[in-house]
């Protein structure tokens, strides 16, 4: 309860020098904007000014905080940071739980260093006054330094990552943090000896030195791993994208041969025909004109919608129906250009036709009712299919070759709150509904 009362005590102090002294808190106040800066290019804020303005004040503070070895500042902070920074922010939960451990742990060293090392060895000179002095301008310099420095390799926009880079991600972001907890909290385990005992102190002291930097440098790299792992996400999405396109474009292709071996070979069709009526034999005549009318050249093409993209998902996964025994009724009006990233538009019709197809070759019902249409600026999308016996919770595919099927609710869920959107799902009396809406931003 003490160590609480000195931490909102010191805070309160801060706040009242920093209204005392205006010229400094704008001066301190950069620190904050430029944090804002780096940290909204890795962390999707809320819209909304408030939750801005509110996140440039609070980084000021927490740029201002002392943070002493041995200090328990370092955990109130911790305690106020995750929070605020969570509910400021929205998107993926592990994604912005890992962008928050690792823009702690990249502003922590920074207030440890200065408070620990930077204002003893000025006071030993008897220069207080030079620290208040430097210590203002320190702190914004660096920020500032470090945001002009890799604002033309920011991204324009948070990047999104795939749930299982996210938790590589947060996985890796542990290793500075507990680092950092380490070396502040060390000397909370020795309080009664850290500074009567000058070797343990000395000890302390040369190992912050030591990992103080390293979880700064650790933290920078991490930022940059996540903009490597975007890279190498939307290559990957782009080559999946590319492989549909050319199964689509293949299948028209193929099409396209069949319609020409069909013209070709229309003038032997006909003389056939016309032999069997004048040799009377009508009923054979009909099963030859039954088979011509069976044929893939006169099914008509698979054009479902203008969308390319839609094309190539929902054709391919019609085809893998047929081949399954299966009926693909799909009913879809997209136009030619969406405001709709194909990679999310891909997974959301790709993935809610493999559960469902996944689903219904278990039923009796073997039909696939997909509706999916764009108009008065919102996306919808309703699949309904037959299911037996117990759903899986995470309708996750129960496939072998998970990396090519469906990657379950989860997934799709993200994809529509990231948008914006919602994902509703209704099952009883054997039938399934999965719905999606989204808004779309012309």
């Amino acid at each position: 309860m003490e160590s609480v009362l000195n931490f909102l005590t010191q805070l309160a102090e801060f706040v009242m020098v920093c209204l005392q002294n205006w010229p400094w808190f704008l001066l301190g106040l950069a620190s904050g904007f430029f944090l804002f800066r780096l940290l909204s290019a890795f962390l999707p804020v809320k819209p909304r000014q408030g939750w801005r303005i509110g996140l440039i004040f609070f980084l000021t503070i927490v740029s201002g905080q002392i943070i002493w070895l041995g200090d328990t500042n370092l955990l109130f902070t911790l305690l106020a940071f995750v929070p605020l920074l969570m509910l400021a922010s929205k998107g993926d939960k592990v994604g912005r739980l890992a962008v928050t451990v690792i823009f702690f742990c990249l502003i922590m060293p920074v207030n440890a260093v200065l408070d620990t090392y930077y204002a003893p060895a000025l006071a030993h000179f008897e220069l207080d006054n030079v620290y208040y002095f430097t210590d203002k301008f320190i702190r914004p310099g660096v920020w500032g330094l470090l945001y002009l420095g890799t604002r033309k390799h920011l991204p324009e926009k948070p990047p999104q990552l795939s749930p299982r880079f996210w938790n590589l991600v947060l996985l890796l972001a542990a290793m500075p943090f507990s680092s950092l907890l380490a070396v502040v909290l060390l000397p909370l385990l020795q309080s009664d000896y850290i500074y009567s005992d000058f070797l343990l102190h000395g000890l302390i002291m040369n190992l912050g030195v030591a990992v103080l930097p390293f979880i700064f440098l650790t933290s920078l790299a991490l930022l940059y791993a996540i903009l490597v792992l975007e890279k190498h996400q939307r290559l990957e999405e782009a080559d999946k994208l590319a492989s549909l396109r050319e199964s689509y474009y293949q299948g028209l292709r193929r099409e396209e041969r069949q319609v020409r071996t069909l013209r070709h070979d229309l003038r032997n069709h006909l003389t056939a025909l016309r032999g069997l009526v004048e040799l009377g034999e009508d009923e054979r005549a009909l099963q030859y004109m039954d088979q011509l009318a069976d044929s893939p050249a006169l099914r008509g093409g698979k054009r479902l919608c203008e969308n390319d993209a839609a094309n190539a998902v929902l054709s391919a996964k019609a085809e893998a129906m047929g081949r399954s025994g299966l009926t693909a009724d799909f009913s879809v009006s997209l136009p030619k250009a969406l405001p709709l990233a194909e990679v999310d538009l891909c997974a959301l019709l790709g993935n809610a036709a493999d559960n469902a197809m996944e689903a219904a070759e278990r039923a009796e019902d073997k039909t696939v009712l997909l509706r999916c249409r764009a108009e008065k600026g919102l996306f919808m999308l309703r699949v309904e299919n037959a299911y037996a016996g117990d759903l899986s919770p995470d309708l996750a595919t129960t496939k072998a070759d998970k990396s090519s099927h469906g990657f379950g609710l989860a997934g799709m869920r993200e994809i529509a709150e990231r948008l914006g959107g919602s994902l509703e799902t209704r099952a009883g009396g054997g039938r399934f509904q999965l719905v999606v809406c989204l808004p779309l931003s012309l």
